[in-house]
């Protein structure tokens, strides 16, 4: 088990960890667990944070924004948090590598964004070995940026229960009409994503021209080559994440506290399409939603600081909820 702190001004400890689902599963899981020992609360009330990359990425992304909500934290208090954990997608960053065999048996031509909420169902649930913390003790959060969002709300439909205490999505993939094949291809090639062909080697990403790269490599990983990126490609040609997630928005807003978080710049999604995911989705029952400025759809590698404040302004919310139920209470408009 590895061990260490970030290279932010934080120094976050980390310890990170080989989750083994097997044979409940077939796909192995990798995570990092962060942590302050100034800020570690053991409190019942105390929050964990569960953060899901995006495509294309990898637990290590999330490091800048974390950095950020904990410096708010040293400096403004009010928020209760034991760790944090940021979990890989099964084809994706470390856990890509330990699943490069299995993964070649059926994984190549789809990767359902349902096998990472599958994978994060059984890490959380305990339905394996390597993890040495049963969450069904902890207050969770669970943090998620585009398919990482709808793998968060696609992970709580699966058996044993899993309960949120509140879900952040940032950016999330939701649309109301299913994509086709073409659109799913558009995609890709909007994002700047992995060829539809096969690959040799690395290839150069368009996203990377609006990325805060100082703080993006603060990770220590260089993320995109850490991605198989066929497999990368194997998960844009979902296309019923989108869909399942959308119609599924309107049951879960009724059950958790679901806040969204978008890019103020309208880029990859349109706005329309936020407008109809947060009025007819969610039947306008979400808990609050935030715009970051000058960021679009990729948050938190364009403006992880500003990503820090949206959630942190959320954490306070959660951290202060009442047992008011949710149908009563009204949406909160951020004005960042």
């Amino acid at each position: 088990m590895a061990s260490g702190t970030t290279r932010g001004t934080t120094h976050l400890h980390f310890d990170s960890h080989t989750f083994d689902p097997r044979p409940r599963y077939p796909l192995v899981a990798t995570a990092k667990r962060y942590w302050h020992p100034d800020f570690y609360s053991e409190d019942a009330d105390a929050l964990t944070l569960i953060f899901a990359h995006g495509t294309g990425f990898h637990k290590e992304h999330w490091e800048p924004t974390l950095e950020y909500v904990y410096e708010t934290l040293a400096r403004t208090g009010g928020v209760k948090l034991r760790e944090a954990w940021s979990i890989d997608c099964p084809n994706h960053g470390d856990a890509a590598v330990i699943n490069e065999e299995e993964l070649q048996w059926g994984y190549e031509d789809l990767f359902a964004w349902e096998e990472y909420a599958r994978s994060l169902h059984d890490f959380l649930t305990g339905q394996g070995t390597g993890i040495p913390v049963d969450f069904s003790t902890r207050r969770l959060v669970g943090i998620g940026h585009s398919m990482g969002a709808l793998s968060l709300m696609l992970a709580g439909m699966h058996q044993p229960k899993l309960t949120f205490s509140a879900l952040i999505l940032v950016d999330p993939m939701i649309f109301f009409k299913p994509p086709s094949r073409e659109d799913a291809a558009m995609t890709v090639d909007l994002a700047g994503g992995a060829p539809k062909g096969e690959i040799s080697g690395p290839v150069e990403r368009k996203p990377l021209n609006h990325f805060n790269l100082d703080l993006h490599s603060k990770s220590g990983i260089p993320g995109f080559l850490r991605s198989l990126l066929s497999q990368e490609a194997a998960c844009y040609r979902d296309g019923l994440g989108y869909s399942r997630g959308y119609k599924l928005l309107k049951y879960l807003c009724q059950i958790v506290p679901v806040h969204f978080i978008y890019g103020a710049v309208d880029d990859y999604l349109p706005g329309f399409v936020k407008e109809d995911v947060l009025e007819n989705a969610c039947d306008g029952k979400y808990a609050s939603v935030a715009r970051v400025p000058d960021a679009g759809h990729l948050v938190p590698q364009m403006q992880p600081r500003g990503l820090a404040d949206a959630i942190f302004v959320i954490l306070e919310l959660e951290s202060n909820r009442t047992s008011t139920p949710l149908q009563q209470q009204q949406p909160y408009q951020s004005r960042l």
